[in-house]
């Protein structure tokens, strides 16, 4: 975890930190967004209760003397007011304060029922702020294919890979940065998702001949992270931001840059193809993504615009219009059958 913000809190947050990453096993990313989502959520509390703190800097309210005697009077009342603070004038949306409350509901359950600290939980009626549920923007088939059409350059067979497994496997970010050689079987790779969670991807023809390309020209020598199957130009371990670079690179060289897509855009697209277009079950896609929830891979689901317009047109209604004096032209094969009677 990000020790600087470790540092910043009170020993209580500590040690509920110190839990969901020992215990039950969260990312690293996970742990840093618990505490910067508690830290915001107790300067607020402390802004709002005391008065001497209302024209303070909102960024230097200290947490670090939140004891457990603070964390016991926060009421339900409170939180509404912390959740129409963080919408009004944090104009967070309503994903970032799901998260925060999701945040607050893990905190509190750690403190009433693990670390007994509190007798009475008040996020236990707490509910969630409603999403708003849009479609996974994702690359047509033809839009990928011109990707992967138009990469060259330096390191051309790493990025042809990368992008490839992105494409191909539906592979978050995180997972494809954390690769080690030790990770790439004969026919699968091993990736390690949200919560540390290992699965297997399994490798189609694309997959397993770009990575044999990259393979063949890639450094061995002088190489400072030997585990690490994708490197950068200096022998380390590729960062998510080079990845992120390279990425827009070539949706730009494709003539797709400013249109919303990104790294994730790729694991949508990868998912929506393989639903779409390869006819994979939805409970087989759930296992490809690392999805702990059904419902989060339902997403996938959605109807292709082409696909809504060619349902509308099998209608048997499809040729039924108004004549004139409510008279109807009735569909051309009735009319032909009523004619050979």
């Amino acid at each position: 975890m990000d020790k600087r913000i470790y540092d910043e809190a009170s020993k209580p947050i500590q040690d509920f930190l110190r839990y969901m990453e020992t215990i039950k096993g969260k990312s690293q990313k996970t742990v840093d967004e618990y505490a910067l989502d508690l830290r915001t959520f107790f300067r607020f509390i402390k802004m709002h209760r005391n008065i001497s703190l209302k024209d303070a800097v909102f960024e230097e309210i200290t947490v670090s003397d939140v004891d457990v005697a603070l964390i016991a009077s926060v009421t339900l009342d409170d939180i509404y007011e912390y959740l129409i603070y963080i919408r009004g004038v944090r104009q967070n949306n309503s994903s970032t304060r799901a998260r925060k409350v999701s945040s607050l509901r893990s905190f509190y359950k750690y403190a009433c029922d693990k670390a007994c600290m509190i007798s009475v939980n008040p996020t236990r009626n707490l509910e969630t702020p409603k999403k708003k549920k849009s479609l996974p923007k994702y690359l047509s088939l033809e839009e990928s294919i011109e990707v992967l059409s138009n990469i060259d350059g330096d390191h051309k067979e790493r990025n042809y890979c990368i992008l490839t497994l992105f494409l191909n496997c539906a592979m978050r970010l995180s997972e494809l940065v954390g690769i080690d050689n030790g990770d790439i079987h004969e026919d699968y790779i091993k990736v390690t998702g949200k919560g540390n969670k290992e699965r297997n991807i399994y490798l189609n023809n694309a997959c397993l001949d770009a990575i044999e390309k990259y393979k063949a020209v890639r450094a061995y020598d002088n190489v400072k992270d030997k585990n690490a199957f994708f490197i950068s130009r200096l022998g380390t371990r590729i960062s998510p931001k080079t990845v992120q670079w390279i990425v827009y690179k070539y949706l730009g060289q494709a003539g797709l840059d400013g249109k919303g897509y990104s790294v994730h855009k790729l694991r949508h697209t990868a998912a929506t193809l393989m639903y779409q277009q390869g006819g994979v079950d939805i409970r087989v896609l759930k296992e490809i993504l690392g999805h702990e929830s059904l419902s989060t891979t339902e997403i996938y689901t959605h109807l292709s615009s082409k696909q809504a317009k060619q349902a509308i047109e099998s209608s048997p209604l499809a040729n039924f219009k108004t004549k004139s004096n409510h008279e109807l032209t009735k569909p051309k094969d009735e009319i032909e059958a009523k004619n050979k009677i």
